[in-house]
Order: structure tokens, then sequence, then C-alpha cells
């Protein structure tokens, strides 16, 4: 009975205590909730305040590189505009202090003044906080401009640092080897001073004009189709190709041939070659011999890795990382089925050792990331050769580096995470060893 009693007064303890224990609890979150009530007209302040910011500094941008665009095709402002161009040499060292601050006047303060007044009038029109973010980034450009007029200082302008091109041009920022093209390269191209979001629109983050480009597969449907868009965009072709006999020469056309494995003889032409397109590959379809598997290999995978090596090896000088290029064209095929086996191993293996590659940063390597066009590899394509060459250069000249052409719209959404996810594994577990000779 003792023990019956106990029993039951240890119930009604722990009842008890669990009650009290649940009213504590229940008055300690009410307490918290009261103490982190959302005050939502603070938060919506907030809100707009930084909305209205991004779209000030977002202006600034448009409207800096916009007038610069405008400079090189309205006269009178080109007139002032070139002193800023007169005033640099090809390492990007002033001719001397005396041009270097005449610029600053005609162009940099010039700009940076009409950036202020712009967001300024602005600021005071729509009357929103937020916009004055906007009107403080255009000063801090006004203030830049200013030191380098009146004291010469140079070291605030990051773009126009002299020296080596030790890195190659970004793709989300304006930095020295992605300015300097628009110095030396191609004036009517590279407008951008920060961020490359007006070259982006206009088409002029990638200048083709005068450049000399090597393609290989030009025989092919989508090699004939991009050497003549490239002609037309003023580019000098070099037909890279295991038949010649299908090209015939023509002005800004030399046609050159090779043969797999012999790509250690092209190395002197692709001295003198801006831009690489490794283009060629081979589809067995079903088969699966190990004659197959050897040739697929060969041709889609080693070959291309072979004319990369060689093409890298020629990125020497202060300024080959700004100009030279490649191009590979891996495949939708990197993610997506291709009805053909070892079609998809070999690309899928050549686009992760250009993942790799990428890593050196020794030049831009750009991947074509190609759907079904109808060509000898392909004759069920759905897309033509020339609409397919068109795009490629529509987003190459907007410096897109992963260059997606397909009708598959699940490659838009796939190819992005495998390279990403693919860019991230590589960079933490591969390193670079320097050559000991």
């Amino acid at each position: 009975m003792t023990f019956d009693f106990f029993i039951a007064g240890l119930a009604l303890i722990k009842t008890e205590y669990r009650k009290i224990t649940m009213n504590v609890l229940a008055q300690s979150w009410a307490e918290i909730a009261a103490q982190l009530q959302i005050n939502w007209n603070l938060v919506n302040t907030c809100l707009q305040f930084a909305s209205w910011g991004l779209v000030s500094l977002l202006l600034v941008e448009i409207v800096r590189d916009s007038y610069h665009a405008l400079c090189h095709y309205v006269p009178s402002l080109g007139k002032w505009h070139n002193k800023h161009h007169m005033a640099y040499r090809r390492d990007l060292s002033v001719v001397s202090l005396k041009i270097y601050q005449e610029s600053q006047l005609y162009n940099d303060i010039v700009e940076s003044t009409l950036l202020v007044v712009v967001l300024t009038v602005m600021a005071l029109l729509l009357q929103q906080w937020g916009f004055w973010l906007g009107v403080v980034y255009a000063f801090t450009f006004l203030y830049g401009a200013s030191r380098r007029y009146f004291l010469g200082k140079i070291d605030t302008d990051y773009t126009h640092l002299p020296g080596p091109l030790e890195t190659i041009p970004s793709v989300w920022w304006v930095n020295r080897s992605y300015h300097w093209r628009h110095h030396f390269d191609d004036v009517n191209a590279y407008y951008s001073g920060v961020f490359p979001l007006v070259d982006t629109v206009l088409g002029t983050g990638l200048s083709l004009k005068g450049k000399t480009i090597a393609l290989t597969g030009a025989s092919g449907a989508l090699g004939q189709a991009l050497t003549a868009e490239l002609i037309k965009n003023n580019a000098k072709v070099v037909a890279l190709t295991t038949n010649p006999e299908k090209l015939q020469p023509q002005e800004k056309l030399t046609v050159i041939a090779w043969e797999l494995g012999k790509e250690a003889e092209l190395k002197a032409a692709l001295e003198k070659v801006d831009i690489l397109i490794i283009n060629h590959g081979v589809n067995v379809y079903a088969n699966r011999t190990s004659e197959a598997i050897e040739s697929s290999y060969e041709v889609n995978t080693f070959s291309t890795l072979r004319l990369m090596d060689i093409f890298l090896a020629t990125v020497t000088g202060p300024q080959s990382k700004a100009t030279k290029e490649i191009w590979v064209n891996t495949s939708e095929a990197e993610v997506s089925p291709a009805l053909s086996p070892l079609y998809e191993l070999s690309k899928r293996a050549i686009g992760d050792i250009v993942t790799l590659k990428r890593l050196d940063g020794d030049c831009i390597i750009r991947k074509l990331i190609l759907g079904p066009f109808k060509s000898q590899l392909n004759p069920y394509g759905v897309m033509s050769a020339p609409q397919v060459a068109r795009a490629i250069l529509f987003l190459a000249k907007r410096d897109f580096r992963n260059i997606i052409v397909s009708i598959n719209p699940l490659t838009y959404l796939l190819f992005p995470l495998k390279e990403v996810s693919t860019w991230l594994y590589y960079r933490i577990f591969s390193k670079k060893v320097q050559s000991l000779n």
C-alpha cells in the first residue's frame, strides 16, 4: 500500500511539473514573440530604400557606359574623348603627365559630372531616399577623376594601371585586361567601365573585327556556316580541315590541311591566331567496338586536348591573355542523351577537361553547347547550321563563356548546374603544378 501511494505521488508530481514547465515555456515564447514583433512598416521602408538604391546604381552604370559609347559616334563628344585614348601606351603607361591630366579634365571629369547631375536631378524628382545611393556612387567617380587631374594620382583608376596583363578578361566585372581591349584591340567595342552590362546589351563584349580565327572541322556543315558568319564580321578565317578539297580559298579565308595525330605541325600557324575554334568530331552512333571506342576518344577528346595545349603554348607576351581565346564544341551531349553512347562519353570527357583547363586562367576558353542541327554527323538534326552559327556569334559577342544553342529547355537548366558543381569540385581537389623547366 505504501509503495502504491509513493508511485501515485511521483505520478502527480510529474504531471504538475509538466504543467508548470509548459506554462513557463508558453509564457517565454509569448514574451519572445512580443519582443520580436515585426515592424512591417520598417521592413517595407528598408526594402523600398534598397530597391531604389539598386536601381540608382544600375542607372549610373547605364548612363556612364552609354555616354562612353556615344563618344565614339558623336564627333563633338569624340573630340574630348580622344584625349583619353591619346594618354596611354600599349602597356597602359601614360605618355606624359600633362596629356594624362588633360584627358582627365576633358573626359573623366566631364563624364562623372554628367553622372552626378543626372542622378541628382532624378533623386530630387523621384523623392526616394534610396536613389541618393546612386548620387553618392556617381560622386566617387568625380572624386577619383578630380584627384587624377589635380594631383596626378594614377593609382585611383584600376583599369588603367600600367604593366603586363596577368589575368584574363573577367566576365563579371571590367578588369584591366577587359578594358585594355577597348584601347588597343577595337575602340568601337568594350565600352563598359565597371560592370559589362552595356556591352552585353550592345553586343560589344567581344570584337571579331580583324581577328585571325582558326577553325577545325571547317569543311563540315557548321564549319562552313561559321566561316561565312565570321567573314561577315570582318574576321580572317584559317580553315583547318582534313578535307581541303571541299573548300576553295577566297578573300579572308586560308585553307590549311591537317591530319589527326599531327596537331603539332599546326603550331607555326596557331602562333598567328587570335581565336581557335575546335569544332571537329566523329559520331559512331550505336557502335561499341574497340575501334569505335578508340576513334571516338581520339577524335572527340584527345585530338581536341592536343590542339588546346599547342594553342595555350602560344599565349605569351604581355597582352596575349587579353586577346587569345579557345572555343570548344563540347555539344549538348555533356548533359543530355545523344542516342550515341560513345559520342556522349567522349564529349563529356573533353567537356570536363575544358572545365579543368579553365581553372588555370591562361586565356578565355568558351564552350559551345549545341543541340541537334542538321549535318553529316546528324542528318536528323532539327536546327540548321547557319542558324546555329549566327546564334553562336550573337552570344560570343556578348561575352557568354558557355554558349548554349539548343531547342531543349532542360539544357539551359541542367548545364549551368553541372558546370558549377564540376568547377567547384575541380577547384577544391585539383591544383596547377608549375613546370620545372
